[in-house]
């Protein structure tokens, strides 16, 4: 019987029986020699210095300490990084590229529940739901039975802000619904559009021309405030701002002075800060609705992660080809 490679576990101890519930953990360790109550939280703590030695994969997820030299130099057998989440911008330092590892994360499944999550914020916006449960909420009336103008999905103008993974997967699930959609990303050119199946704008012409805008570009010093008051002010009056990428594309003070004015409403999954400011207006104002950055993998979605880096685990000592394996050039790129 061929030896299993050894593994180790990188990663908030915590999170090791939620990414990975029994079954998936039986799964992983028919491929590998792995110990679920050893997880490396600190990469200088002596048991796991001691793994570390003979570990050949690294399974990675949130709360993963930076790979520095010093810890790459302590696992001379390593060679996969496979990671449980999505970005490995946060510990992926510049020698795990220069090591030449293989890296491969699971952002393609964590992208879908927050594709998921924009996809029904869309259709909701689209009903105005939130003023009209909060006029409902106040007035303990409603103008029953009667046709509701201005609201409604059929041929709403729908712009997608970044082909991201998640940028990708939610024009995908957008398709059977009777809705217009266009994106703009200075990356993608008019064939890429086409193979997506949506037209490709600038991001002014997109601003203008959208009654729902929803954000899925790379947090990057190029994009901090991607969207500010002058792109806001492009916006349609009652449209609607979905952000689920990261707080720092929106220029909060200006999302705040715009939504104060109620011509526009904001649907925000994450803030920059975060959380945002006891003292943020954000909080009062009725046309922003704010969520807890749960768009992303939560509850039972997170063993969806698990079962990810479970086969891709099974590819790499199968000796096949990772499936979603990260390349360390353009990685800023992505979101």
């Amino acid at each position: 019987m061929t030896e299993r490679p050894s593994a180790l576990f990188a990663m908030t101890a915590e999170n090791v029986p939620r990414i990975f519930p029994p079954q998936t953990m039986a799964r992983l360790r028919e491929t590998v020699e792995i110990d679920p109550a050893l997880v490396a939280e600190d990469f200088t703590a002596p048991r796991v210095r001691e793994a570390l030695a003979g570990a050949e994969i690294l399974i990675t997820g949130w709360g993963c300490p930076p790979l520095d030299k010093d810890t790459l130099d302590a696992a001379p057998k390593l060679r996969a990084v496979l990671h449980a989440a999505g970005s490995v911008k946060g510990f992926a330092t510049p020698s795990v590229w220069e090591r030449g590892l293989a890296v491969s994360s699971a952002a393609d499944a964590n992208a879908l529940p927050v594709a998921e999550y924009t996809l029904a914020m869309i259709l909701l916006a689209g009903k105005d739901l939130f003023a009209h449960r909060d006029r409902l909420r106040t007035e303990r009336a409603f103008p029953y039975y009667e046709i509701l103008p201005g609201i409604g999905n059929f041929g709403r103008r729908v712009g997608v802000v970044g082909a991201s993974r998640i940028g990708r997967r939610l024009i995908q699930l957008l398709r059977p619904f009777d809705l217009s959609v266009s994106l703009t990303d200075p990356y993608v050119d008019e064939a890429g559009a086409a193979a997506l199946g949506v037209p490709l704008l600038p991001l002014d012409d997109l601003l203008r021309t959208s009654d729902i805008v929803t954000v899925h570009a790379p947090g990057t010093p190029e994009t901090r405030h991607l969207i500010g008051a002058r792109e806001l002010a492009l916006m349609p009056a009652g449209a609607a701002l979905i952000n689920t990428a990261r707080g720092s594309l929106l220029d909060h003070d200006a999302l705040a002075g715009e939504l104060r004015t109620g011509r526009l409403s904001a649907i925000l999954d994450v803030t920059d800060p975060e959380p945002l400011p006891a003292d943020s207006p954000l909080w009062d104002l009725p046309n922003a609705f704010i969520t807890p950055h749960l768009a992303g993998s939560q509850g039972n979605e997170v063993a969806r992660l698990g079962l990810t880096v479970v086969e891709e685990t099974e590819r790499l000592v199968a000796g096949r080809d990772l499936a979603f394996r990260v390349d360390g050039e353009g990685l800023e790129r992505l979101a």
